[in-house]
């Protein structure tokens, strides 16, 4: 054989041994902090460019490799790098954390009359100056919710700008989009512009104009609007069908920072907490802090599991979802006169007509290999569409639709043995509504002992929901997991069945693939609490511009609506201090206000070192005189104490409020705790004499030892005579860090099977839909 024959022969070994001695592994992007803003903006792309030359080599791999810089308000940069490369970075001077990106998940014509706030309560002009920054998914700039007619230039402070492929406006003051991986979806549009929807919700409720006649193709018609109507908007879409990327999420918040916002909401986050110089939005909510911004966060769609709670740092609000006084019920009848209330928002008028009924496990697709134990779920593609068409369908799982939808069929009735009582609302490309699983077995046996079963489905109503507020069943809930020192979530808002502004060319349903167009929508999350809570926040802002981050925030737990501990067994730990009320917050009487400097002894208390400190501070901040501990001395409007299995109760925290009312005025507290646990405040009498003077006291808590106890709640108030200054306290038996989430405990696994999604809608993206994914 010649030796061009032996080559040819060898070569595929040569590249095998080549593959397996490759050491190129690929790059993916990371995200390096370096805590404070540094001198000089000019030279922070270039150095940044140098460090990433000493670790790769070579200008070139450099430059490729950079992928953000971070230097408008903090410092730090976004590259693709190795494992061993991230490394390196990670140990060179002034570096703070180096951290993979990932992607994080998305987390009204009644809620805001329902909060009180109404529409003769708003329109001050100073209000206008008010400028709303969102993360999110962008916006729909042509939307009535977003017109300018009548709005003046922007606020001077505003030093933002616009993409060159979008139009600002004076209610839009400023749009910017971000995409470090650089791929796009097919429904993705490469600027601000909205094509998922849920930026234009969240932006609408937070600041949206009043539209009058706005409704969901006819439901929940009204007046709809924003919190604050007349105040500015600037946008930063960091979301897209995929995800919301780390690096992009803090570039967000250096430009949003630099550009002068006055709040920042972000309806976003983890499924889980992570430490504090871990986590993007904490990062970069700390810097807005430092410049006297406000960040409001979901709390996240992780509930009912307790510790689930994300976004925890104590200098953001943290806000979880309630209900609000309606809901929306879609009845249904059979052909015996039986009729049945089911929950959905079902617009679909088949006019009182009835149509055969079947069950989803009569209707298979043997030909694709589906069975009875398939189709009963009515998956897509399961179902036979020779069987399907033209009937209305019983189905033993919520799903989105579209298994019928596909297979030509009228409508669908669900019912699940893991949906027992839905406390909200989703919307289906046919009709539909979902039943309790004891109405399911009635609708089986009507089916199974009738020879010619019927339906039908009628459009849905808005029933008052006496009951309300209560926190929603995926609100996530408390304790703190980083810090559990710090009640979380703080605060809770209308997060449920919420109308607002959508995007036209988003899916109107929870089907991905739902065609129709519409300019309202109806949806549920923490996603929807989070804006309200920063339009309330923006409401304080506008008439005490000159607040701190932490008073505005202190205000709105404060005086908030305080929840009925009968319909919540987690207490605080779902609703935090209660559900926020806008217009009392305005005039909280006291203030907990929080300087940088506490904020920075808190963490020293948390065992952050002086040199991780300086590097976020950039100041000579030191840990030398600060002693590791609990968090009890951070002048925070809530108190929270955990105690270990086995110990006794007993805490002292130390807080100073600040007179914001009237100058000479006398606040005596009030106690409410469980008798078995002692509570001592003192002084127990604060006078003051004048507005700004401040005055410091003392809470002492004891009781006996507790083991594996849950949550025992109360509260401590202080009153004037005009003011209700309420704090809420809570004790409970925790080991930090312990998980919030039993079911990820490899130890234990229960064989499931799995149904898959296609593609997604808003509530896939969210985390709402998940529980649906696994049936058993």
């Amino acid at each position: 054989m010649s030796k061009g024959g032996v080559l040819f022969l060898l070569y595929p070994l040569l590249l095998l041994a080549l593959v397996l001695n490759c050491q190129c592994e690929e790059r993916k992007l990371h995200i390096v902090y370096m805590g404070n803003k540094p001198e000089g903006d000019a030279s922070v792309a270039s150095a940044h460019h140098s460090m990433l030359h000493k670790v790769l080599g070579s200008p070139s791999s450099a430059k490729e490799s950079l992928v953000h810089s971070y230097g408008r308000s903090f410092n730090g940069f976004a590259a693709k790098l190795t494992k061993e490369e991230a490394t390196k970075i990670s140990g060179m001077q002034g570096v703070v954390s180096v951290i993979p990106n990932r992607q994080y998940k998305l987390h009204t014509t009644r809620s805001w009359n329902f909060l009180n706030l109404t529409v003769n309560k708003v329109g001050a002009p100073q209000e206008s100056n008010v400028i709303i920054g969102l993360l999110d998914t962008g916006i729909w700039p042509e939307h009535p919710s977003f017109n300018d007619t009548g709005y003046g230039p922007p606020p001077a402070k505003w030093k933002g700008t616009c993409s060159a492929n979008f139009t600002c406006s004076n209610k839009i003051i400023g749009a910017r989009y971000y995409n470090s991986d650089g791929e796009y979806y097919e429904t993705d549009i490469p600027s601000p512009r909205d094509s998922e929807g849920h930026g234009t919700h969240t932006s609408s409720t937070a600041g949206g104009n009043e539209v009058s006649n706005a409704s969901y193709f006819g439901l929940a018609e009204g007046l709809a609007r924003g919190g604050v109507p007349s105040a500015r908007i600037a946008v930063y879409k960091v979301c897209w069908s995929f995800g919301c990327g780390l690096a992009d999420i803090l570039k967000a918040f250096d430009d949003a920072i630099a550009d002068g916002v006055d709040i920042i909401s972000v309806s976003l986050g983890g499924d889980e907490p992570d430490d504090y110089f871990d986590d993007p939005i904490a990062i970069g909510s700390f810097h807005a802090m430092r410049n006297g911004i406000l960040t409001s966060n979901s709390a996240g769609n992780s509930g009912p599991f307790p510790v689930s709670a994300s976004n925890v740092a104590p200098w953001s609000l943290t806000v979880a979802a309630s209900t609000i006084d309606r809901k929306f019920v879609a009845r249904l009848q059979l052909g015996n006169g039986l009729i049945l209330t089911g929950i959905s928002i079902n617009n679909f008028d088949l006019n009182g007509t009835s149509y055969p009924l079947i069950w989803g496990g009569s209707a298979a697709n043997y030909t694709i290999g589906s069975s009875s134990d398939y189709s009963k779920y009515c998956l897509p593609g399961a179902m036979s569409t020779d069987i399907v068409a033209g009937k209305i369908v019983f189905c033993e799982a919520l799903y989105d639709g579209s298994g019928i939808l596909l297979a030509n069929g009228i409508g669908t009735i669900m019912a699940d043995v893991l949906v027992v009582d839905p406390d909200f609302a989703f919307s289906f490309p046919l009709p539909a509504t979902l039943i309790s699983p004891e109405d399911g077995h009635k609708v089986l046996d009507y089916i199974r002992s009738t020879d010619y079963p019927t339906a039908t489905i009628f459009v849905s109503d808005a029933w008052e929901d006496a009951m309300a507020p209560i926190v929603v069943s995926f609100s996530s809930r408390g304790p703190n997991a980083i810090t559990p020192d710090i009640l979380k979530p703080d605060i809770t808002a209308p997060g449920v069945d919420i109308l607002a502004g959508w995007s036209p060319i988003a899916p109107p349903s929870i089907y991905y693939d739902d065609k129709r167009s519409t300019l309202f929508n109806i949806i549920s999350g923490t996603s929807m609490s989070c804006p309200h809570a920063s339009g309330a926040a923006a409401y304080v802002k506008a008439v005490h511009p000159n607040w701190s981050p932490a008073a505005i925030k202190s205000a709105l737990m404060t005086t908030a609506h305080v929840l009925d501990p009968r319909k919540q067994p987690d207490l605080e730990f779902a609703y935090g201090s209660g559900q926020i009320n806008p217009v009392a917050a305005r005039d909280p009487g006291l203030i907990f206000d929080i300087s940088e400097s506490d904020y920075i002894n808190f963490l020293c208390k948390q065992g952050y070192n002086t040199s991780t400190l300086r590097l976020v501070t950039g100041d000579n901040s030191t840990c030398t005189s600060t002693t590791p501990g609990r968090a009890w001395d951070l002048n925070y409007p809530s108190f929270s104490l955990y105690v270990l299995d086995g110990q006794k109760i007993s805490a002292t925290f130390t807080r100073t409020v600040t007179n914001v009312g009237a100058a000479n005025s006398t606040y005596t507290a009030s106690v409410f705790m469980p008798t078995t646990i002692s509570v001592t405040v003192a002084p127990s009498v604060l006078t003051f004499s004048s507005v700004g003077q401040t005055i410091s006291f003392t809470v002492s808590v004891d009781g006996p030892s507790i083991s594996q106890q849950p949550i025992t709640s109360g509260a401590i108030t202080w009153t004037d005579g005009n003011h209700v200054v309420r704090t809420p306290l809570a004790v409970y038996n925790y080991i930090p860090g312990a998980p919030y989430n039993l079911e990820s405990d490899t130890s234990y696994t229960t064989p499931t099977k799995k149904t898959v999604f296609k593609s997604s809608s808003i509530y896939h993206k969210n985390g709402i839909m998940r529980h649906l994914k696994t049936r058993p």
